[in-house]
């Protein structure tokens, strides 16, 4: 079976670095401490550890249940979700109110091929003087 990728760093027991800095599931900091003593601290409270930043020293884990994990999961899919998609463009066209009937036509016919094209049109129009 290939690994499936979570959403988070590591969760759980496998933890690749020694000295971690430990968040408690209230977002409190527990400080700098062991790898072991933070796995015997996460037995103890049937918690999971997540990492949350990894490219500080030392790496940033939090204690979170599975409710806290699923709801950062929900929020990330969220984020994810909301932000344009790589290969989407997004074409702005702004004109006046007070345009004339031709240059209305083009400006039309324009956004018509850029839906085709599967892009998203932002129109604006200005109210005219």
């Amino acid at each position: 079976q290939p690994k499936r990728k979570t959403a988070f760093g590591s969760v759980g027991r496998r933890i690749p670095y020694r000295i971690l800095h430990v968040i408690n599931q209230d977002g409190e900091s527990l400080g700098h401490m062991h790898r072991a003593e933070a796995l015997k601290l996460m037995d103890q409270h049937g918690l999971k550890l997540v990492l949350l930043r990894e490219n500080v020293e030392p790496p940033v884990y939090r204690l979170m249940t599975g409710q806290q994990i699923h709801e950062e999961q929900l929020k990330l899919a969220e984020k994810k979700k909301a932000s344009p998609k790589p290969g989407m463009y997004i074409k702005e066209l702004s004109f006046s109110s007070a345009i004339a009937k031709n240059d209305l036509e083009t400006k039309t016919k324009q956004i018509a091929q850029w839906i085709e094209k599967k892009h998203h049109v932002k129109v604006t129009i200005r109210q005219a003087k």
